[in-house]
């Protein structure tokens, strides 16, 4: 006598409720995410087998192209915003609340005060042009009237209560000389603890 066949059936479980949750899930991800802004130069940094990592806020970076020049950054919005207007206060210069805004979104910039109202005006093409041509940053008080790295370095501490992370990004063919200066800078400000950035490098086997 021949088996009997169960005839089998097929499952089918409603995924709607779930695919509802992956996309709430995406869409808080993407609103939530905040992208880290451009910054202005490239640099070439050295490796070394250090594996310190810097915060994602509250860092000061001094970056140091392949030629010399300084570019100046501050991590926080809120915080490059608070320092605008310290250094404008500091300088006798205003800035209308577009220009703080435009300032707010920058990771780096490497434009003399007398020249940062125009840079903030500038298109993404202009400011990438204008990076490549800019002497950068005065820092050299022997060469330049002021020093204003001095100036970004002290009111970016004010702002942060002074419990910013100093780093510096220098490229591996920048001149000793200018990173020299930006040393004596931070150090006559009595900032003796700084960084300085370099690509990871795997450690020898002893």
């Amino acid at each position: 006598m021949g088996k009997v066949k169960v005839p089998r059936k097929s499952t089918w479980v409603d995924m709607t409720a779930m695919t509802d949750v992956a996309f709430l899930l995406l869409t808080f991800f993407m609103l939530a995410t905040q992208f880290k802004p451009e910054e202005a130069i490239v640099v070439d940094t050295p490796s070394s087998i250090s594996e310190i990592k810097l915060p994602d806020t509250k860092v000061i970076l001094i970056s140091v192209d392949k030629t010399g020049k300084i570019f100046f950054g501050l991590e926080g919005t809120e915080f490059r915003k608070a320092l605008l207007d310290n250094i404008a206060s500091k300088r006798q210069l205003s800035f209308t609340p577009a220009e703080k805004e435009e300032f707010s979104k920058l990771a780096n910039f490497g434009a003399p005060l007398n020249e940062l109202k125009s840079y903030l005006a500038m298109s993404k093409d202009q400011r990438k042009k204008y990076n490549e041509e800019t002497k950068g940053i005065p820092c050299d008080s022997t060469q330049n009237a002021t020093n204003e790295l001095k100036d970004w370095v002290i009111e970016s501490r004010r702002v942060t209560n002074s419990t910013a992370v100093i780093a510096i990004k220098g490229d591996r063919d920048s001149n000793y000389p200018v990173v020299k200066n930006i040393i004596a800078t931070l150090q006559a400000q009595k900032a003796n603890r700084f960084n300085f950035i370099t690509n990871m490098e795997q450690a020898p086997n002893l």
